[in-house]
Formats: C-alpha cells, sequence, structure tokens
C-alpha cells in the first residue's frame, strides 16, 4: 500500500471570521457543537490512514496547540511518525523564501524524511468528510503530476466568491485556474502528488523567487504540468466568513445534512473533554437544537447550537444561535441570530437580536 504524509497548510488562510479570530486562527474556531475546523481535515487524513501529519502555523497558533496537543485524539501520538505542529522559524539569514514556501522551505526535513510516496496538501476552510485514498488511486489512474479537489456546487453563495474555481476538459484534465463568479466548479484547497515531485517543484520556485506555492508552483503552471481534477461528492462547507459560518453551522441541525458530514464509517474526531450529561428542568424547553455535554438549561431554546457547559437561566430564550463553551445566559435574557464566544455572559432582560444575512457577534469572554 502506497504510503501518504499530510501537510496542512494554514500559512494562506486568512482571520476572516471577524471576533470570532480575534484569538485564534480560523483552524481553531469551534465548529458544530464540540468540534475545531481543523478537526475535520486531520479526521479525513487519519480516517485515510495517514499517519504522519505537519501542521504550517503561522499567526494565532495558541489556541491550536493547546487543542491539537500531542495529536492523542486522532491516534497521532505515535513513535514514528504522528502530528507535527510547526510555527514559523525565520531565523536564518540566508533564507530567501518567502511567502508560504517558507514553510514548504523550512520544514523541508519533514518532507524528505517521511517514508511517504505522495504528500496530500490542504487548508481547513473547507469542511467535508473525504477518502484521501480514493483521491489517490484516481491521481496514479490519471498519470497526473497533481491532482486537485474540487466540489461543483448547486449554489453560488458569497463565499464562493473568494475561491478559485476550475475549469475541466471531458478527460478530467484542469484547463484553467481562476476566479469566474459563474463557475461552480469550486476548488478545495487541496491537492496531491509524489513527495520527490513536491520536493523538486519547492527547491524551483525558491530558485526562482516564488512566494505562494500553489499560485506559483501549481497556477502559474499550468501549461506545463498536467494536473487532473478530482471530483469530491459529499458533504461540503466553505467557511470563509461570519456569514458563512452561521449558514453552514445552522445547516446542520438539518438531521440529513448531519448524517452526511458525520458518517459512522468515516467518524469525525476531537480532542476528548469528560463532561457530565446535560441537565434540563422541568421548565426547559429545547427544540431543534444540537446540544453538548455539561449544559444546564432552564429556558427555551430554538434552532440553536449549545456548546459545552453552556448555562440557560430560567426564562431566557434564545433562537437560532451559536452558543460556545461555558457562556452563561441570565434570566428574561433574549438572544437571536447570535454567535457567542467561548466564556461570555449576557446579562438579566438583556437583548440580542441579529438577522440571518448578519448575525450579532459577540467576542470571547465579554460581559454584556
Amino acid at each position: 500500500m502506497d504510503r501518504i504524509a499530510g501537510i496542512i497548510n494554514l500559512d494562506h488562510e486568512q482571520d476572516v471570521l471577524d471576533e470570532l479570530t480575534y484569538f485564534r486562527c480560523s483552524a481553531a474556531v469551534p465548529f458544530a457543537g464540540r468540534y475545531r475546523m481543523i478537526d475535520f481535515t486531520i479526521s479525513n487524513m487519519s480516517n485515510s490512514r495517514i499517519e504522519s501529519i505537519a501542521v504550517f502555523a503561522r499567526r494565532k497558533y495558541r489556541s491550536l496547540m493547546d487543542h491539537l496537543e500531542q495529536g492523542k485524539a486522532w491516534d497521532l501520538d505515535r513513535k514514528r511518525g504522528g502530528l507535527f505542529i510547526l510555527p514559523p522559524d525565520w531565523n536564518d539569514p540566508t533564507d530567501i523564501s518567502k511567502g508560504d514556501l517558507q514553510h514548504f522551505h523550512n520544514n523541508i526535513d519533514f518532507i524528505t524524511r517521511t517514508f511517504a510516496d505522495y504528500v496530500v496538501v490542504s487548508g481547513t476552510q473547507n469542511i467535508c468528510n473525504i477518502n484521501f485514498r480514493d483521491v489517490l488511486e484516481e491521481h496514479k489512474a490519471s498519470g497526473a503530476d497533481v491532482t486537485v479537489v474540487y466540489k461543483k456546487v448547486e449554489e453560488l453563495y458569497p463565499e464562493h466568491r473568494r475561491a478559485h474555481k476550475l475549469t475541466i476538459d471531458d478527460g478530467g484534465r484542469v484547463t484553467d485556474i481562476h476566479n469566474d463568479q459563474r463557475s461552480n466548479n469550486v476548488y478545495m484547497d487541496m491537492y496531491i502528488l509524489e513527495k520527490n515531485y513536491l520536493y523538486g517543484m519547492i527547491e524551483d520556485c525558491i530558485a526562482h523567487g516564488c512566494s505562494q506555492f500553489f499560485l506559483d508552483g501549481i497556477k502559474a503552471r499550468l501549461p506545463e504540468i498536467h494536473i487532473h481534477a478530482y471530483e469530491y461528492e459529499g458533504a461540503h462547507a466553505l467557511i470563509n466568513s461570519v456569514e458563512s459560518y452561521y449558514r453552514h453551522s445552522s445547516s446542520l441541525l438539518n438531521g440529513a445534512n448531519h448524517e452526511d458530514l458525520f458518517k459512522e464509517e468515516a467518524p469525525i474526531f476531537t480532542k476528548v473533554k469528560n463532561e457530565p450529561p446535560t441537565k434540563y428542568s422541568q421548565e426547559s424547553k429545547v427544540t431543534n437544537t444540537l446540544v453538548a455535554n455539561g449544559c444546564v438549561i432552564e429556558g427555551q431554546v430554538e434552532d440553536s447550537i449549545l456548546f459545552r457547559g453552556v448555562k440557560v437561566a430560567k426564562g431566557a430564550v434564545i433562537k437560532n444561535s451559536i452558543i460556545m463553551q461555558r457562556c452563561e445566559i441570565d434570566s428574561n435574557a433574549i438572544l437571536e441570530n447570535v454567535i457567542l464566544d467561548k466564556d461570555c455572559r449576557i446579562s438579566n432582560s438583556r437583548t440580542l437580536i441579529g438577522v440571518p444575512e448578519k448575525p450579532y457577534v459577540v467576542a470571547k469572554r465579554v460581559s454584556m
């Protein structure tokens, strides 16, 4: 069986989730009641029997490191291979690399020393449940230099404007990578290639003064190299704005959408926290809501997502909202179309109302 190594490249992912990324990178943003966005990428790699994974982190990575630890939750705390969190280290005055090529260049030992034959490179803003073994098989069958993953979306949303699109011929070969807003072939920021080919491209890009591996090493060389497109057909969410985060989070309240993403045969793993079961008082009323462990609910909650340890006091009303860990909602407070980051407290009789297109966001540790 061919061995695959994984690289999770966070260098080019901007902190575009406003208040939710004040204190963390987007990969560490909580999602779906108990997960972080990066959990989906690491779980996809782990489920694909990828045993050596590097995370290229540049900024606001304290929360990320705290969450990932040694990779135990994904069975990556091992003697050979495992999880490697690689913060920036630009102390060499002779280093001429720029952009995310600094990560590839300065951590070239990870690539050369891994026993893998192929390398998968992925970001974290495309939430999905994908088997990279299937991608590898199609990559080998196509004879391509690089295989990129894309999703053919049925409806274009604002978040797709920031994503690259693909033009693909009848044989599955990519003929153009562009930003045409009319195209629905959305590039998912994932690609696979041979380890030795990756090494050669990195060295060549550095020699030519390039700065971004995908843009300068792959996209710019489209006429010269064979790029194959792999169509991913499963559940998908591109999260690169507060609005897209809120909409895709809310879509998981639909049972079918939730089952499409969280598959029994390919589970999504996360850091385990031992919490007691949620406590519901006799006066509580909870409908169509994802509720994590450790909550205490005495009020009314509808069409919402509650993370671990949330307390909802008697008389409080929460609708269409996302409430993260350890938030406290006092008596008679009203929240509708709201996102509360961790450790927030909403005082008695306080009312916060947003709209689905523009949810009201409260940053971490704010009391109102």
